[in-house]
Parts: C-alpha cells; sequence; structure tokens
C-alpha cells in the first residue's frame, strides 16, 4: 500500500519560508506586502475561494484585497481596472479570478497585469522565463506538484515522469520545471491527442513518477500505475458529493510507492505558494 503523501506539512514549511522572507524583506525597506483579488460577476465557489485566500494571507502578515466588480463590466474597464492596480505601489500583487463572465476574454485581462505582480506566475512574460531557467513567478499548482515530489527526496535525474495533461497553468510549466538541470527528469507530456491514439495507458505504464493534471474524474485507472511509481494527482472533480482526483486513488495506491490524496494534497500547497508568490513578487519589484 502507498504512503499518503499529505500537502500541509509541506505547506507548513513554506510557511516558515514565507515568515523568513518577509523578515528579509523588512531589513530591506519593505514593510508591506499586498494581494488585490479581482472578481467580476457573482461565483459562490470563486467567493468562498477568496475569502479562504484571505484568511490565509492575513494569518501570514500580508495584506488582502478583494475588489469584486459588476458582471456588466467590460474589456476595457476590467483592464483599466488592473491598470490603476499595476500602478498602484501600495498593491504588490494580483490575482485574477476565473472563470470570468463569458463577455470577457481572461487571456487578453492576465496579460494586461504587471508580470512582477502577476502571483499566479501565468502572463507570458513569466512563462518565458521559466523556459529559460529564470523563474521568479512560477504558476503555483505546476510549482506544488514539483515540490511535493522534491519533498520525499526521489531522485528526479534521468527519472521517467509522464504528466497527463498540457494546460498553461500545470502540465507545460510543470515540464519546464522538471526539465531544469537541478532536476533533469525525462519528461513526456500526455494529451487528448494520446488519448486518441490509444495510448495513454502505455505512457502511463512506464512512469516512475506520475503528474495527472487533465481535469478528468479518475480518468487514470490504476491498474495502469507502474509498481513503486510516485503519483501526483493535481485534480479536483466533483462526483456527486464527493471529491476525487484524476486518478482512480484505491486501485492506484495498491501499486504506487507514494500518492498524493484528493482534497489535501496538491491544493494545500498550492495555495500557500500563491502567499509565496506575492512575497517573492514585492521583492522583485523591490529590486526593479
Amino acid at each position: 500500500m502507498a504512503e499518503i503523501l499529505k500537502g500541509k506539512p509541506i505547506a507548513d514549511g513554506i510557511s516558515e519560508q514565507i515568515q523568513q522572507r518577509l523578515a528579509e524583506l523588512q531589513t530591506k525597506g519593505v514593510q508591506r506586502v499586498s494581494i488585490a483579488a479581482v472578481q467580476v460577476g457573482e461565483d459562490p465557489a470563486t467567493e468562498v475561494y477568496v475569502r479562504n485566500q484571505k484568511k490565509q494571507a492575513e494569518k501570514h502578515g500580508i495584506d488582502h484585497q478583494h475588489h469584486h466588480l459588476p458582471p456588466e463590466t467590460t474589456q476595457e474597464q476590467l483592464i483599466a481596472f488592473i491598470g490603476k492596480l499595476n500602478t498602484d505601489p501600495s498593491v504588490t500583487g494580483i490575482i485574477l479570478q476565473t472563470p470570468l463572465p463569458k463577455h470577457l476574454n481572461t487571456w487578453a485581462a492576465q496579460c494586461s497585469i504587471a508580470f512582477r505582480k502577476d502571483i499566479e506566475g501565468v502572463h507570458p512574460e513569466n512563462l518565458g522565463l521559466l523556459v529559460y531557467n529564470r523563474e521568479r513567478l512560477a504558476p503555483c499548482t505546476a510549482l506544488a506538484a514539483v515540490r511535493m515530489i522534491q519533498s520525499i527526496g526521489v531522485n528526479t535525474v534521468g527519472a521517467e515522469t509522464v504528466i497527463v495533461g498540457r494546460s498553461a497553468i500545470v502540465g507545460k510549466p510543470a515540464a519546464l520545471l522538471l526539465l531544469e538541470r537541478k532536476l533533469s527528469a525525462t519528461v513526456t507530456v500526455c494529451h487528448t491527442g494520446t488519448s486518441k491514439a490509444g495510448k495513454l495507458a502505455e505512457h502511463v505504464g512506464r512512469a516512475d513518477i506520475l503528474i495527472a493534471a487533465m481535469g478528468s474524474p479518475q480518468a487514470v485507472k490504476g491498474e495502469w500505475i507502474k509498481r513503486g511509481a510516485v503519483v501526483i494527482d493535481v485534480g479536483v472533480n466533483q462526483v456527486g458529493d464527493q471529491m476525487v482526483g484524476d486518478v482512480e486513488f484505491e486501485p492506484a495506491a495498491e501499486r504506487a510507492a507514494v500518492i498524493t490524496p484528493v482534497p489535501g494534497g496538491v491544493g494545500t500547497v498550492t495555495t500557500r505558494l500563491l502567499l509565496y508568490n506575492a512575497v517573492e513578487a514585492a521583492a522583485w519589484q523591490r529590486e526593479n
């Protein structure tokens, strides 16, 4: 039976790093780290997430402002509002809550955020820096998956690492992080084309390290998992009254050496890394 790799101990370690970094910044004249969360329209799930975000931020000594714009906000108005936050020196981090109303262009809005204030790490400039191993603000979920792998001390050098999912915020950046010289994993990224070709099980079956990030409940079958593999399940899917991941947990746990639970795994670390990025963003702005 696999070891269950929970997110809380790793998140607690990140909290300690946040406090150390905040103390360092205070000696350099940075007295305030703040997050501006921008929400457009009504979405109960988003509001719950933002409340939790605010609670965690304030617990760590980080200011948090929730800017709730009306659902009829136009693209021009949203970008103008973000522009004001970009130039406001009291705001050191910005997060655009998604999903946005359908009439708004999420990509254009995210691109309008000043990249040094982009604490989600999704601005093209930050993703580009990731390609060159010079990232300061990496996408939080991708970074969380990698941090969890590192936490167990597994040797990633040359390890067959399979990522299921190619999104710009998880799959692709996770691949880039794992390709960095200090990790040097051998990375395969699977996607819908892999599934259509009938080769997903084949690729999953040879993975020493598996990251499942496709957003499809229990799509990765437990019987596919290589014995002794490390399984990082990024998926969060509501099925009836249960929250499940992208991996069939019980049968996968019978074969894996280590597996993350859903909930209580990657998501816990992701939330804490958002705060870490907020501190890092403030430091980056101080340097420039």
